[in-house]
């Protein structure tokens, strides 16, 4: 918007000539040495720079270069296969970051917005990324502040700077010729000269010269910090990582034992080779790294059905580890705007209007408002203005009071000023009368002072005052005068004011919150605010939220402690009040030092260091910074507290999966490998080619994989302690379970097909059998893994349309391969019978029906 003329503003620095501003040569030559006015900002993530993240990853570069090795080795359908799958979940992962990353450039905020510039003496718009240092930038109401600067002309001025100091009450500005020498120069506090960049005006108007651009500037130090910071590696991944390499030094000894022993024992070397593959595939988990980007990439779908976006998919192993979640107070717990919590009136009464929130105002109190609604702008941009206006709007639609908007007319306004913290507005009324009405608002004791109330009356208010700001409530007195005559006095303190009462204001705390902290403390997180307000207001918002506020910590008490006295103080404190951004980060620190692993939620620039110090950083998506977003692995896009929950909730339900598929896939994989090894050491007909290891384990096993990732949560998920992150993913009871279930299916399996080999079926017969009844079995492990802590009876009754999904597609790929010629060919298939199908049926439910008698034996490791 255009900011209100100041032709009649007394500068504070210089006369008429300092206006003129720059000149476009000179600007264009800052421009061009210093750079546009823009944050830094970490470089894009292109789909071919995630895809080349992707195939760093051993397994999938293994994977790949196999299918190359097959195709050197002339077998082109195996090669296809093992190709095509690799390509396949490649395609996962860079699907799934792309829209991440999409999904981010739409959450930016314009941290560059078009300024109003006076260069050569004229006034023009200008883009931000323009503004340079020496620039005179001209605000009003609604204007972003485009840069840090000094203010050279100011008419009652007040900026929020919250996204800096996290606090929403604006400060007021006064030029800088009227501020005292040695001004620190810093966002927060009032009565300072300078204004900073991305914070907005909310009041008034002014002039100032840009002193600082882009990184320069103090927005910008804070993301340039970030750079030298490096996030939490994630721990899943690296466990991945030691697995597979245990895996591909297993497998391939005993690969090249199996070629050997083929070639010496039975000649054909190239057979020999090729069974040794297909063997060495059967003992390569090959879906490991398919399963963990299918997990990863849909949880974080899943995630995103909340409202949270994961910047990076591995973030959401992290989740169910929390211990520690810091939040900020400010936009975090409450909604960061104003609303109207108390009226007093000056004979003590006392009205909170959510108690009644359908009636209107009884009378007194409506004149209160009303008063309250004169006094502030026409337009409000200040959240306590805009505050008044809610309410009268909402609560007195049938006051008739004589004070109805419509029939007055705004005459003159008389500021706020240093020396006194009010300011009043007079008004004309438009059905005629020389009587002029002039509404006062501003802080307690300067209200006292207009109305020069007696020093009985003073101790009175006095402590009215305390005892609403002790509720955390920020407090402003209302008066009202009236005036006859168009001649008005220059000074407030000339009219005769009647006192009102006082209005007490606070920002609200979200609906959500307390049950959002039940939550957190039954699920073994313990919540801790960290916030710059006092700690009087930090007090009351915790109590609301249901935190304990018995011992809090300020600013100043923290700066005398040193690290290790801060180490044992963070572990009995839950709120900490005054706290600047510096030292958000040492809190941090000290917790992960304790052992903890933190959370972080905030949505300003001010918490983007300790957003991405910590383990987790969770930013505010709506209300949140650029800086924030890129600092943080997880965004919030609704703002809500309880999202928080939600996503630990769900981030410990996707773990408890992943360890579910991960018991089935070492299951799965004992059979087969069993089955491929078994005839190369009993000189028996193979059973098995790459071309079937490569459907078993690139098919069936992701496939049957989407059954536990859609596997609906434990009861107990958010009634037990956070696990420990450093305990591993593949534990001794999870190996041993996967292995005792591969033991017993591999042992029936390979019963029937010694029993099939003396009935003298054909080996394209046994072949076919075999096969269906591993795939079978290995359905039958499906339901034996779908809970650890639950019996089949119990896991049945729990909703998962995949399952039913799956078994069909499996039923489908069954009879594709038996009842389509190319499918039996390829797979070198012969006809089955009846009797043979009932065996393979048989020996799924027989698996299925012992391991459940096996299961509660090993039930209390598992769930360890």
């Amino acid at each position: 918007m255009e900011a209100p003329s100041l032709e009649n503003t007394q500068s504070g620095a210089g006369g008429s000539e300092s206006l003129r501003g720059l000149s476009e040569t000179e600007a264009q030559a800052r421009l061009l040495a210093e750079g546009p006015n823009e944050l830094p900002r970490s470089s894009r993530r292109t789909p071919f720079r995630i895809a080349l993240e992707v195939i760093r990853e051993p397994m999938l570069a293994l994977l790949l270069g196999g299918g190359v090795v097959y195709l050197l080795l002339g077998n082109l359908e195996e090669a296809l296969i093992l190709l095509a799958f690799g390509t396949m979940s490649i395609g996962i992962t860079i699907i799934q970051e792309t829209r991440t990353e999409r999904v981010l450039e739409a959450l930016r905020d314009l941290t560059s917005p078009r300024a109003l510039v006076i260069r050569g003496g004229e006034r023009k718009r200008i883009a931000g990324r323009e503004v340079v240092r020496g620039d005179l930038v001209v605000l009003g109401e609604g204007d972003r502040v485009p840069a840090d600067a000094r203010l050279l002309e100011s008419r009652d001025l007040q900026s929020d700077e919250s996204l800096l100091t996290g606090e929403s009450v604006p400060v007021r500005k006064i030029a800088a010729g009227e501020a005292p020498p040695l001004t620190e120069h810093r966002p927060g506090g009032d009565d300072l000269p300078f204004l900073f960049s991305g914070s907005l005006i909310v009041r008034g108007s002014g002039i100032g010269e840009v002193l600082a651009t882009g990184p320069r500037s103090e927005i910008g130090k804070i993301g340039h910090s970030l750079s030298s910071m490096e996030a939490e590696p994630p721990r899943l991944q690296a466990q991945m990582r030691r697995v597979v390499r245990i895996f591909a030094m297993v497998g391939g000894a005993v690969s090249v034992a199996s070629v050997l022993l083929y070639g010496l024992l039975r000649g054909g070397w190239l057979d020999a080779v090729l069974a040794g593959i297909a063997l060495g595939m059967s003992m390569l988990p090959e879906e490991f790294p398919v399963v963990l980007t299918i997990f990863l990439a849909m949880g974080a779908w899943r995630i995103s059905q909340a409202r949270v976006l994961t910047r990076r998919a591995a973030a959401i192993e992290t989740l169910g580890s929390a211990t520690i979640l810091c939040t900020d107070k400010t936009g975090t717990l409450t909604e960061n705007r104003m609303t109207v919590a108390e009226l007093r009136l000056e004979d003590g009464r006392r009205l909170r209007p959510a108690s009644n929130p359908e009636t209107d105002l009884p009378a007194a109190f409506a004149d209160l408002v009303e008063t309250g609604v004169l006094a502030s702008a026409q337009v409000p941009f200040d959240p306590m203005e805009i505050a008044f206006h809610k309410l009268r709007r909402e609560r007195l639609s049938k006051h008739k009071g004589g004070l109805d908007r419509p029939n007055w007319e705004l005459v003159h306004a008389y500021p706020l000023r240093p020396g006194l913290l009010a300011m009043s507005n007079v008004w004309r009324s438009t059905g005629g009368g020389g009587n002029l009405l002039v509404a006062a608002k501003g802080a307690p004791e300067a209200i006292a002072a207009l109305c020069h109330l007696s020093a009985r009356e003073m101790m009175v208010l006095q402590g009215l005052v305390e005892a609403m700001a002790a509720e955390g409530l920020r407090v402003l007195g209302v008066a009202r005068a009236f005036h006859r005559g168009s001649d008005l006095p220059d000074n407030q303190h000339d009219f005769q004011f009647e006192f009102l009462g006082l209005v007490g204001l606070t920002d609200p705390l979200r609906a959500r919150v307390p049950e959002a902290v039940s939550d957190c403390r039954s699920a073994g997180i313990k919540v801790m605010m960290i916030t710059g307000d006092y700690p009087a207001t930090a007090k009351v918002i915790a109590r609301q939220a249901g935190l304990d506020a018995e011992s809090i910590v300020t600013g100043s008490e923290m700066q005398a402690l040193g690290d290790d006295e801060l180490a044992l103080r963070v572990k009995t404190a839950t709120v900490f009040a005054r706290i600047m951004p510096e030292q958000k980060l040492r809190i941090v620190s000290a917790l992960k030092s304790s052992g903890e692993i933190v959370a972080m939620t905030g949505d300003g620039v001010n918490d983007a260091p300790s957003l991405k110090a910590a383990n987790i950083g969770i930013a505010m998506g709506g209300r949140g910074t650029d800086v924030a977003r890129e600092a943080s692995s997880i965004v919030l896009l609704d703002d809500d507290f309880g999202s928080i929950v939600k996503a630990v909730r769900l981030g410990r339900r996707i773990f408890d999966n992943l360890r579910k598929a991960i018991g089935f896939i070492f299951a799965v994989h004992v059979p087969i490998a069993g089955l491929s090894l078994l005839p190369l050491l009993f000189g028996l007909p193979i059973l098995f080619g790459p071309i079937h290891i490569a459907f078993l384990e690139m098919v069936i096993d992701p496939v049957c994989s989407l059954v536990f990732e859609a596997e609906s949560e434990e009861d107990d998920v958010m009634r037990r302690p956070p696990r420990n992150p450093d305990s591993p993913l593949f534990s001794g009871a999870l190996i041993g379970w996967g292995l005792i279930q591969g033991i017993v299916a591999f042992a029936l399996l390979a019963g029937i097909y010694i029993v099939a080999l003396r009935q003298g079926m054909a080996e394209n017969e046994v072949r076919a059998l075999m096969f269906f009844s591993l795939v079978l079995t290995i359905a039958g492990l499906i339901f034996v893994n779908r809970s650890f802590s639950a019996s089949i009876l119990t896991a049945l009754n729990r909703p998962n349309r995949s399952l039913m999904i799956v078994v069909v597609a499996v039923a489908s790929m069954l009879a594709g391969t038996l009842l389509w010629p190319f499918a039996t060919s390829l797979f070198r298939f012969g006809p089955l019978h009846l009797d043979d199908l009932a065996m393979t049926f048989a020996a799924g439910f027989v698996v299925l029906a012992g391991l459940e008698l096996l299961k509660p034996l090993w039930r209390e490791r598992l769930k360890a």
